[in-house]
C-alpha cells in the first residue's frame, strides 16, 4: 500500500488524478458484471426473435410432399417458358395466364420472341396454331407487343398442348416449329 499513497501523492496535483482504491475496483467488477447481464439478455432476446425466422426458412426450402406450394413455385406453376433453335434463330415460347386486365382473346398470353446472334427480330409476319389436348385446333395471327408477338388462348383445361408457329423473316424464308405445353 505504500506504492499507492506515493502514486497518490505524485499525482494529487495532476489533472489525470485517480484513485486506485479498494472500492474502485469493487465498483469496476459491479459495472462489468451489469455489462454482462446486460449483453446477455440482449443476446437471449436476439435468439428468441430470430427463432421463428431461421425455422420458417428452413421450412420454406424443405421438401415434403403434403405442403402447400409456395407463392414462387406456384407463379412457376403459372408460367411457362422454353427456348428452341428454329433455323438457326433462337426462339422463346412462353405462355403465361392472363390477368383480367391482360386478356387477348383467352386465358393465357401465348407469347414468342425471335432472336439472332443475340438481337430481337422485329420485323417478322408470325402466325401461330394451339391444338388442345382433344385433338381441336385455334389458329391465330401474333400482335407485336415490345420485343414479343402475342395472343391470348383458352389454355385452361388439364391436358398436353401442341403449340405451333410459323414466321416468314424480312429475306422472305418461312421457318416453323413447335413446343408442346401442359402434361
Amino acid at each position: 500500500m505504500v506504492w499507492l499513497y506515493r502514486f497518490k501523492k505524485n499525482l494529487e496535483n495532476s489533472p489525470a488524478y485517480f484513485e486506485y482504491t479498494p472500492s474502485f475496483y469493487i465498483s469496476y467488477l459491479g459495472t462489468v458484471k451489469k455489462m454482462k447481464k446486460t449483453n446477455l439478455i440482449i443476446l437471449v432476446t436476439f435468439l428468441v426473435l430470430l427463432t421463428p425466422l431461421l425455422l420458417q426458412a428452413s421450412d420454406d426450402h424443405s421438401s415434403h410432399g403434403n405442403q402447400a406450394p409456395s407463392i414462387a413455385s406456384q407463379q412457376q406453376q403459372d408460367m411457362f417458358l422454353e427456348k428452341k433453335v428454329i433455323d438457326g434463330y433462337d426462339v422463346s415460347f412462353h405462355v403465361m395466364k392472363a390477368s383480367e386486365d391482360m386478356q387477348h382473346g383467352g386465358s393465357h398470353n401465348f407469347m414468342v420472341k425471335i432472336e439472332e446472334h443475340g438481337k430481337v427480330l422485329g420485323d417478322v409476319v408470325i402466325n401461330s396454331k394451339v391444338i388442345d389436348p382433344d385433338g381441336k385446333t385455334a389458329s391465330k395471327g401474333l400482335i407485336k407487343m415490345g420485343d414479343w408477338y402475342m395472343n391470348g388462348y383458352n389454355l385452361g383445361n388439364k391436358g398436353r398442348y401442341q403449340l405451333m408457329i410459323l414466321f416468314k423473316t424480312i429475306d422472305g424464308k418461312k421457318h416453323k416449329g413447335g413446343v408442346y405445353y401442359g402434361k
